[in-house]
């Protein structure tokens, strides 16, 4: 268990994460999670489904669901055009699978309409990894994470299909990126925000305090 997240900050020299404040996308998918385990990190959760509550927080979180329906609510609630300023502008974001796809390059197997951030210059494959009955769990070895292997459970996941060599790959399955950042933006194909293991939740507030 990690519990002791204030002291080992203290102890690495690292700023408290108290008052940062961290978007959760809150428009579909699995939001309070991701808002459970910030809140456990020190962070302030705030749920984003307009562009007014997301100029307020510093950082923000992408979280999984159905991506096509996720990015046509990004354009009905007015918040596509406002996220993506605010990524070119540098704000961190962590997506966790259909985050992961909006935050890539390019949907390979998409919606004509259907658009992404090209936050992460990769392209991906929507649900390449199988579909819900296809699910699967990997403990994997985590470029940047101590402690050990990181237990990820992989849902209708998506697959990387190519990767710029402006991407940092910190973890596979069968040689497949899963994890992969680009300066202040992570995404993972998988789900960390499912358990009990923060450490990815924590690789990303690095990026923010």
């Amino acid at each position: 268990m990690h519990t002791s997240f204030a002291q080992d900050d203290a102890q690495r020299g690292r700023a408290p994460r108290s008052g940062v404040k961290v978007g959760v996308l809150s428009l579909q998918g699995a939001s309070e999670r991701h808002a459970a385990m910030l809140a456990q990190l020190g962070a302030e959760p705030v749920a984003v489904r307009s562009p007014a509550q997301l100029s307020g927080v510093d950082a923000l979180v992408l979280p999984g669901g159905e991506s096509t329906t996720m990015s046509m609510l990004l354009e009905s609630s007015g918040l596509f055009p406002a996220v993506a300023e605010r990524l070119v502008d540098g704000m961190p974001a962590f997506g966790t699978c259909a985050g992961m796809i909006l935050l890539g390059h390019e949907i390979l197997d998409g919606r004509s309409d259907q658009r992404c951030f090209g936050a992460l210059d990769i392209a991906v494959q929507r649900n390449a990894f199988g579909r819900q009955v296809d699910s699967f769990e990997a403990d994997l070895d985590v470029r940047g994470v101590a402690g050990g292997p990181l237990h990820a459970v992989f849902i209708r996941a998506p697959v990387v299909d190519r990767v710029s060599e402006r991407v940092e790959v910190l973890a596979t399955v069968d040689g497949q990126p899963v994890l992969c950042r680009q300066g202040a933006v992570l995404a993972a194909a998988f789900h960390p925000e499912l358990g009990d293991d923060p450490r990815l939740h924590e690789l990303f507030l690095n990026e923010v305090v």
